[in-house]
């Protein structure tokens, strides 16, 4: 990925589909990244994705970077971070995007 600032669902895609077993689908216009059928990342719009993560990572990564990562009201229950790329972190957000893999590779 690029540096902040300029992360791009095409960045989001590469760095998804070069994980194992990451399959991207577009059901209904917007790219999603699964793993065996476990979300991995979905697009919301062309600058935020929601990127699967457990609790205690999703607040890890609120407190290193509130720039980067918001939870809206409507995930406070989920286990979900969403990823602002027009002015994110894109280390980060590639360190997000590996994290849910693991998670997801973990719960199968």
């Amino acid at each position: 990925m690029r540096k902040p600032g300029s992360v791009t669902i095409d960045d989001v895609a590469h760095v998804a589909g070069a994980l194992e077993g990451v399959r991207c689908t577009a059901p209904d216009g917007l790219a999603q990244w699964r793993y065996h059928g476990r979300l991995v990342a979905r697009q919301l719009d062309d600058v935020h994705v929601v990127i699967r993560a457990d609790f205690d990572y999703r607040d890890s990564v609120l407190r290193q970077f509130p720039g980067t990562f918001s939870v809206p009201a409507r995930y406070i229950k989920h286990m979900m971070v969403v990823a602002d790329l027009a002015s994110g972190d894109a280390g980060a957000i590639e360190d997000a995007l590996e994290a849910a893999w693991q998670l997801q590779r973990s719960a199968g």
